[in-house]
Parts: C-alpha cells; structure tokens; sequence
C-alpha cells in the first residue's frame, strides 16, 4: 500500500506491507522508498513493514532551505502516529540513520530497536562540513550532474562494474530528487548532532552494519564508536551500499536482529 499524511501542509510519502511488529526503514540522501524493495520481501511475511521519503526526497515534498534530522525525524512521527504504531525497530541507510539516531533521541520510549546500515553516530567533521559546502555550490549549478557523478562512489572501487546495472537503477531514482531537496538535505546533515552516546546508553538494542571498504565512512571510526558500547556489529565486505554490495548478507543481518529482539 503506498499512501501520504500531511505534515506541516506538505504531503509525507510511504508505503506499508506485511503484519506484525513494526519494522521502519528510512533511505539515505539521494535514495527513496525504493531502495527497500528487496529488503521488504524478506521482512513482510512475518513483520509490518513501513517505508518512507523523507523530506525532500522520493514522493515527499521539501519543507524548506534546510531539512534537519530533528525535523526529518518528526515528519516520521506523524506518519507512525496516523498509522497508530507506537513502538517499532528503525533501520536507516546512510541519512536515513541520521534520523533513526534523531528519532530516537525525540522519542526512545518509541523505539523497539535500531539498526544503522552505513551510518554512524558522530556528527561531520569540519573537512566534512567543508565538502558539505562545496556538494552545495555545485548542485546550485548542476544538481542532475552532481547525483550523477556522486552515486558511482559509493560503492567499492571493484564494484562498480560488477554492480553497472544496478548503480544505473540507483542513478535513475536518484535524479528523481529536486535541488531543493538536495540541499536542504546537505544543510541538514551538516549541522547534525553527536549522537554516538545512543549507542552506548539507548534503553533499546542497537546494531551497525558496516563496510569494510565503505568510500564515505572510516572503518576505524565506525568500530571506535562501538568500542565497550551497547551495539552489536556486523561487518561486510564492500562498500556504502551494503544492500547492492553485500546484498544477503546485509539483509540477514537485519532479519536476524529484529527476530532476536522481538
């Protein structure tokens, strides 16, 4: 079922499948509800499934010139709350975790469980804030040039060509974004929280699923965070999009950690 809710007067995007505990999944920058269609197919038989476009992106319109995650997190709100879902596992891809982390920050009595899938907890740092900047002031100018170019790197350098077709199908969704929601994403992920104390002291099971040779997160970084905390950790092969690169054992990962703690 695909379907929207209003928030702040724009329409909310997202579709729901399957019975059961709730499970959320949020897409990361550039990517829509979409990019969960493999994933769900595991998941639905036995868990309700909801997805949804964050502001800016897939069917979702943008609020403004910058989309918080806070922001990005409440719009999830008012979807769960019209569909009377009052506590469900997260898992989100890339800034769809930056948002997971918000909304559980906002509201962890809400939150069953919390899955980062090439996320992390940390905020940019200022080389990233700085790269931020300059994403910005070439999408002004060409924003369909720059999904263009940015979708190829993140994935594994010996990836590209085994994953062509697929990195072609990320591509045509991607462009589907407008620039404003382009960039009120970058401004929003620019300005995002540290919120790596989650990790340690959430009231709910946590588990990051990372890439070994992800070309948008440090691999040092990502396990530091997890060091002596409350988060399990699955480790894959490839890159930032687990999901195409490490596509079972990504979507084992999940299954398994929503059937432990359900």
């Amino acid at each position: 079922m695909s379907a929207f809710v209003t928030y702040k007067n724009i329409p909310i995007h997202y579709t729901e499948s399957g019975k059961g505990t709730a499970i959320v999944l949020l897409h990361g920058f550039l990517e829509n509800t979409t990019m969960w269609q493999g994933l769900e197919k595991v998941l639905n038989p036995k868990f309700r499934v909801v997805c949804i476009d964050l502001l800016g992106h897939g069917q979702t319109e943008s609020l403004g010139y910058v989309h918080t995650m806070t922001e990005m997190a409440e719009a999830v709100k008012s979807v769960l709350d019209v569909l009377n879902i009052r506590r469900s596992f997260f898992v989100g891809h890339s800034m769809g975790g930056y948002v997971a982390l918000a909304f559980a920050d906002l509201y962890p009595d809400n939150v069953k469980g919390l899955v980062l899938l090439n996320s992390t907890a940390r905020p940019d740092s200022e080389e990233k804030k700085t790269g931020r900047d300059r994403a910005i002031a070439v999408v002004k100018e060409n924003h369909k040039s720059f999904i263009r170019t940015s979708i190829p790197m993140l994935f594994r350098s010996k990836c590209r060509k085994i994953y062509a077709d697929d990195i072609a199908k990320v591509k045509k969704e991607a462009l589907k974004t407008p620039r404003q929601g382009i960039i009120a994403a970058l401004e929003g992920m620019k300005i995002r929280l540290d919120r790596e104390v989650l990790l340690h002291f959430g009231p709910y099971p946590s588990l990051m699923i990372l890439g070994k040779k992800d070309p948008v997160l440090k691999y040092e970084d990502l396990i530091e965070q997890t060091k002596d905390a409350n988060t399990e950790v699955v480790e894959l092969e490839n890159g930032h999009m687990s999901l195409i690169e490490d596509k079972e054992g990504a979507e084992q990962a999940i299954l398994a950690f929503v059937k432990k703690h359900t």
